[in-house]
């Protein structure tokens, strides 16, 4: 080969050289671990990780793959957001407000007493303020959120005795899952127990709590508690549409390529979508056999009820005082459910309404 000839050979090769290695480091594998709040048992709300971890795994090609681990497995459950905030993990499957404790501001990330249902936590999340304000909060914190799911309204919880009057949560031990609702049932009277799901079965039936709150009749079901109390109570006034978050760790997030970006985005979506759908699908059957097994599914009564609301009024008063992140971003979601609650008294609650009262 003349010399010409090995020239123009090395210069073609030093351009695809310069053209292929970005291209490989593009797809350099990446590979995270998630710490999730819930057990391995639960396929509803600890399968949301898994529908992710999925769809990332699926739409990068098997580049950027998501280990995901039952709570206890890597941390304690309520220890995930601090495994994300130092790096430990690059992120979490939680609910944000069982790190009330941190800022009282962290339950209007998941719902409040008289909140938002799913449908209008979703709207003011993607369409108003409240996933900007959220992750403002957050990055304090050293995280970014995205949508990790929803459970729809929950039920009210699993008691040993009936709740005929306020007066019945007076020195009440009742399981609750996080510190807002717990501030509120104390002015009720009750003594609020922040215990992880996969250890509330146990505490029911020693005696060591009176009554527990979880999510629906399907987890619920799974979980055994209508074996241990034996009046189920609705509706969860606490969560009118919880939402579940994804947490990552920021700078884990920032190093990400665009496209990787993107995916966790589309990936949070679904999930979330399929949580929800799948909590709807699953809790009617789980109702019914539960009725059938003798279960007495009993409402709050409308005394309980505004006392609940009156007693939720004088926290969130509070939290206005002491926490400016509180504050601000309560402002916001309560302007914008003023609009939401408007809205659906018209079509929504009125085919509803009727809907239920239909033989089909």
């Amino acid at each position: 080969m003349d010399r010409r000839s090995l020239i123009k050979n090395a210069g073609i090769a030093g351009v695809l050289a310069a053209g292929v290695a970005p291209a490989v480091h593009a797809q350099a594998a990446i590979r995270w671990r998630l710490a999730s709040s819930f057990p391995k048992s639960l396929d509803t709300i600890y399968g949301g990780a898994e529908v992710f971890a999925n769809a990332v795994k699926a739409m990068s090609g098997g580049k950027f793959e998501i280990s995901v681990h039952a709570g206890g497995e890597l941390m304690p459950p309520f220890g995930v957001v601090d495994g994300v905030q130092a790096g430990t993990v690059e992120m979490c499957h939680t609910v944000p407000y069982y790190f009330y404790g941190k800022n009282p501001a962290f339950a209007l990330g998941s719902a409040i007493p008289f909140g938002l249902n799913a449908r209008q936590m979703t709207a003011w999340m993607r369409h108003g303020n409240g996933r900007k304000l959220m992750n403002e909060l957050y990055a304090k914190y050293n995280m970014v959120s995205f949508a990790g799911g929803n459970t729809g309204t929950q039920m009210g919880g699993w008691f040993r005795k009936e709740i005929k009057s306020v007066a019945d949560f007076k020195g009440m031990k009742m399981r609750l899952g996080g510190g807002l609702v717990g501030e509120v049932m104390q002015k009720l009277g009750a003594v609020p127990q922040s215990i992880p799901g996969g250890e509330i079965y146990q505490a029911l039936e020693k005696g060591t709590i009176d009554a527990a709150e979880w999510v629906g009749p399907y987890d619920d079901q799974k979980l055994g508690f209508n074996k241990v109390a034996p009046f189920y109570y609705y509706p969860g006034w606490w969560e009118g549409g919880p939402e579940v978050d994804f947490f990552i760790n920021q700078k884990a997030f920032d190093a990400l390529s665009p496209e990787n970006k993107a995916i966790v985005d589309a990936a949070s979506a679904l999930a979330a979508t399929d949580m929800l759908s799948k909590y709807d699908a699953l809790n009617p059957t789980a109702l019914k056999q539960l009725v059938a097994a003798k279960t007495k599914v009993l409402p709050f009564s409308q005394a309980v009820l505004e006392a609940s609301f009156k007693a939720s009024q004088e926290v969130f008063a509070a939290n206005d005082a002491k926490s400016p992140e509180w504050k601000k971003i309560y402002a916001d979601m309560r302007a914008f459910q003023r609009d939401q609650v408007s809205w659906f008294r018209y079509a929504e609650n009125r085919f509803d309404n009727f809907m239920a009262t239909q033989k089909l």
